[in-house]
């Protein structure tokens, strides 16, 4: 159990909150320390619950986590974030350099495509997406507008997966090279192409669909199977079927 006596926030906390961003969980704080997070201070209101865990689902994780895993009280917890984990872990990773992230988007010939999120408006969404672009093993996400896709409901959407891949927030006009495959209902069937590995496939908001400047830059418009009188399909649902079928002809990234 707790200790109520637990102390507040570490003093170094606040000290690195202005350069950090918030990991909210545990299974957040597990996937950015797997993919190389520098993580200079983490609190949990239940250490031994948390170790627990750790054993259960991340035993690769137990020396780091036992080090780096600070007891506080409940209530010092809940003061560092808008809404309680239920594994009440909090931790604060130093956001990954810029410069690298746009070199990394822009080497060329690259092994995966990049996901384009065009004026995304959800940030759950857009955190649904950035998990799977890791899981794929996508080279990145990129957003166009005005969603910060490091806001902590994306992070913790993404599970703390944005460590895993590139992402960044960019104008259509600074999207990386590369053919841009855009979704949208008119487009050609996605079942009759391949997609290439430098692809940028380029998603619309859930509402008004692709911008006039991204469906400018677009080369191919491609379409999801649909049956009639439906509508449209969740973003991230679109992300899945697209990268999918990348994967499923030939662009499946490298399992262990």
């Amino acid at each position: 159990m707790t200790d109520p006596a637990a102390p507040g926030p570490p003093a170094d906390w606040h000290l690195h909150a202005g350069r950090c961003v918030l990991l909210d969980g545990f299974h957040a704080l597990k996937h950015a320390l797997r993919f190389g997070a520098e993580v200079p201070v983490a609190v949990t209101s239940d250490r031994a619950g948390a170790l627990a865990l750790t054993d259960e689902l991340a035993p690769d994780l137990r020396g780091a986590l036992a080090g780096l895993l600070t007891e506080v009280s409940h209530q010092a917890y809940a003061s560092l974030v808008a809404r309680p984990h239920p594994t009440a872990v909090a931790a604060l990773a130093v956001r990954p350099s810029r410069a690298d992230g746009l070199e990394a988007l822009a080497r060329t010939p690259r092994r995966a495509p990049v996901v384009v999120l065009d004026q995304p408006r959800n940030l759950g969404n857009a955190g649904a997406v950035i998990r799977l672009a890791a899981g794929f093993g996508a080279t990145g996400v990129v957003t166009t507008g005005t969603l910060d896709p490091w806001h902590p409901t994306v992070v913790r959407g993404g599970a703390g997966l944005h460590f895993a891949t590139v992402v960044e927030r960019l104008e259509v006009g600074e999207l990386p090279p590369g053919p841009v495959f855009a979704l949208d209902p008119e487009g050609e069937d996605i079942r009759g192409l391949k997609l290439p590995d430098d692809a940028l496939l380029a998603f619309g908001s859930e509402r008004s669909g692709l911008s006039p400047e991204l469906r400018a830059r677009a080369d191919h418009l491609v379409a999801l199977p649909m049956r009639p009188q439906v509508s449209s399909y969740n973003l991230a649902t679109s992300v899945a079927m697209t990268l999918y079928h990348w994967s499923a002809t030939g662009g499946a990234p490298q399992v262990p």
